[in-house]
């Protein structure tokens, strides 16, 4: 694999020379020696390394690591990438880990693993500027000299009560144009209280569209008695919805998430998360062949139509792959939901059957022109032949959008993931039943003239 001639295992700088991508191909041939690999990386390099490789050997290299190590790694990982790792551990090996993050991040994982996942409280962070409306502004000024220093989010200093419950909110630049012997309550708009939060069983999803709609850097987190338990910063928020995208559009291609960017993914990775759904497509593409077969009588009288299976069949496949992303991006953002099928679904038949009527005039036009000017002769039935493409467009096209449009509805109705009911998936139910429409249709028209 490699053509040094040396014990690269023990030489730092050739490691240190390599790419992330042939690094890890170095942890998979050496099982044995990951963790003294791992030790001759530098740290920005080992921070890389770790983020992707395999959980088994990262489970691995932090149970031999040095203490030192230790801290080096794990107070340096992102906090996602932490988080990920840690929650997956058994509680053993967890607790004793936890003693190597320092204070705040010790308590903002403690608190984020007591929530479910894909829940507000995994990104919450448990540290925020709160005082009680009793404070003079002079109290509070000292009080942010001391803070600051130990917190990034102080755009927004919250108003709480004594039992924590959370009254209102006031951005800091207030503090600092009155007087400093104002009181907090002075403040407070009492005819306007908090109105942007975050319920602690509030999903990431939810999360997401709030920060969409307002222009804030931060959103306090409250629970049901209105006690005020953290804030969520839109930078996390953006790290998961960078992570959906990337997920959602994988999917809607047609494979596994990544989970990873893709120069640093191992080659027979790549070819393990893309081969599965391959090999279903590949199988449900199988079934055209069976149609095909049993019309192959059709075929043989009237060779002309296998010159028109492409088009028409390719037609609804892209047809239902416009819907499904359409239907998938709305579904993602919150502007359709299950409730709405009804609404989506006629508004997708009358879309379909203008789109597929277009395509279908496109199709009979090329008939007739390509007929008359002698590039090809379709015989003494041509019309019929044209009249065959325009109607089995509008059929096929009809259906690709229909099939599209109500597939995430399905999926999601049944708990799935809508991005599942991906392009190439809905391009190959389309090329099954488009092919048995386009050959009813024929069989239709054709019956006694060309068959």
């Amino acid at each position: 694999m490699f053509n040094e001639e040396q014990d690269y295992l023990n030489n730092s700088k050739f490691l240190n020379s390599q790419t992330i991508s042939r690094l890890i191909k170095i942890f998979h041939k050496n099982p044995n020696n990951v963790v003294e690999i791992f030790n001759l990386l530098k740290l920005c390099k080992a921070i890389s390394v770790f983020r992707i490789l395999d959980f088994s050997i990262k489970k691995k290299i932090i149970k031999n690591l040095s203490s030192i190590k230790k801290i080096e790694l794990l107070n340096n990982l992102s906090v996602n990438d932490r988080f990920y790792f840690l929650e997956n551990l058994p509680k053993k090996i967890l607790k004793d880990l936890i003693k190597y993050l320092n204070k705040e991040e010790k308590c903002r994982i403690l608190v984020s693993l007591g929530y479910s996942k894909n829940s507000i409280g995994r990104l919450m962070i448990p540290f925020y500027l709160a005082v009680q409306k009793t404070c003079s502004i002079q109290e509070i000024l000292d009080y942010l000299r001391e803070e600051v220093k130990n917190n990034d989010v102080i755009e927004i200093i919250y108003i709480v009560d004594k039992t924590g419950k959370l009254i209102n909110e006031i951005k800091i630049q207030k503090f600092l144009l009155v007087d400093p012997n104002t009181k907090v309550s002075e403040l407070i708009d009492r005819k306007k209280n908090t109105e942007i939060f975050l319920k602690i069983t509030d999903t990431e999803k939810e999360a997401t569209k709030i920060f969409s709609m307002n222009n804030r850097i931060s959103i306090p987190v409250i629970d049901n008695q209105n006690i005020l338990l953290g804030i969520v910063t839109v930078d996390d928020v953006l790290c998961v919805l960078n992570e959906n995208y990337r997920e959602d559009f994988q999917k809607i291609g047609g494979m596994e998430v990544l989970n990873q960017s893709y120069l640093n993914v191992p080659l027979y990775k790549l070819i393990k998360k893309r081969a599965g759904w391959l090999i279903l497509l590949f199988i449900g593409e199988m079934l055209t062949t069976t149609v095909m077969q049993n019309f192959l009588s059709v075929i043989e009288k009237a060779v002309v139509l296998a010159l028109f299976i492409p088009l028409v069949v390719s037609s609804g496949g892209n047809s239902g792959s416009q819907a499904a992303s359409l239907i998938i991006q709305a579904m993602a953002l919150g502007e359709v939901r299950i409730k709405d099928w009804w609404i989506v679904m006629r508004r997708e038949i009358v879309c379909g059957f203008f789109l597929g009527s277009i395509l279908g005039l496109t199709g009979f036009i090329r008939v007739i022109v390509w007929h008359k000017i002698h590039l090809f002769n379709y015989g003494s039935h041509w019309i019929l032949v044209g009249f065959t493409v325009f109607l089995s467009l509008i059929g096929v096209v009809l259906w690709g959008t229909l099939s599209g449009s109500m597939l995430p509805f399905i999926i999601k109705k049944l708990k799935g993931d809508p991005a599942s009911s991906s392009a190439p998936f809905v391009a190959t139910l389309v090329d099954v039943v488009g092919l048995i429409i386009y050959f009813f249709i024929s069989y239709f028209l054709l019956n006694g003239s060309l068959l």
